[in-house]
């Protein structure tokens, strides 16, 4: 059974309603035919915010193309069976936030197995920032402080780090996640600026794609020496 990830930046300034498309593209990767995917978005990173939940619904809770659920896990799981529920489901969509938190409420719920028998049987595992930061190794993260940090506890079911809101307007994101990959602090990996997503299929990278003309993700490796080599990659625009 295909095994799928998409890992997106989601879009910080400007028209950040563009990210909905991306969530929607991730929707039409379950190719569910002609009923509503079933669609469920976990916002643990944020503490399960009662605004993130509700700017969910009010996006997609009458939307014709979807089933839209939703799992908390504050204070209690707000499902009976979170295996079962989860498993039963299309998409799961993991919200930004705080991946550090994110991976430590899982990991104390039982969710990493749980999520890894969802994803390798064929529900589509996405999600933006720290949702998709969890997917891979790790990478740069603020969960600590105002500062950049290196997080390397993550899923790691991808074998890469990634680099969130890569771009040249945020210089310190972009330049420390380069740093990290040349000190050998994070293995080498792939970024994405805003508005740009990384289809992962069975574990390797697909494409990358975008809805904002001049964005990019970048293939980022250490060069042996001290330094970082990067590859541009051109995301087709959806």
């Amino acid at each position: 059974m295909t095994s799928q990830i998409f890992a997106i930046s989601g879009i910080l300034t400007g028209d950040r309603s563009r990210t909905r498309d991306l969530i929607s593209y991730a929707v039409s990767l379950a190719d569910v035919g002609d009923r509503p995917a079933r669609f469920c978005f976990i916002p643990t990173a944020e503490g399960d915010h009662p605004g993130a939940v509700d700017w969910f619904k009010g996006a997609f809770g009458n939307d014709p193309a979807v089933e839209a659920n939703v799992l908390t896990l504050f204070t209690q799981p707000n499902v009976p069976d979170v295996r079962s529920f989860l498993l039963d489901q299309d998409v799961l969509w993991v919200g930004g936030g705080s991946v550090v938190n994110l991976m430590a409420v899982w990991r104390a719920h039982g969710l990493t197995e749980i999520l890894h028998e969802c994803w390798q049987n064929g529900v589509v595992m996405a999600g933006q920032s720290a949702g998709s930061l969890c997917w891979h190794i790790g990478g740069p993260t603020d969960s600590f402080g105002a500062g950049l940090d290196a997080y390397g506890n993550c899923l790691g079911w991808l074998p890469w780090s990634n680099g969130v809101h890569d771009d040249l307007a945020d210089q310190p994101r972009r330049t420390t996640y380069r740093r990290l990959v040349a000190s050998g602090a994070l293995p080498g990996g792939y970024a994405t600026e805003d508005g740009v997503g990384l289809h992962y299929v069975d574990g390797e990278l697909k494409e990358a794609v975008g809805v904002l003309p001049d964005k990019r993700a970048w293939q980022v490796e250490p060069d042996g020496v001290g330094g970082f080599t990067e590859t541009e990659i051109v995301p087709r625009l959806i």
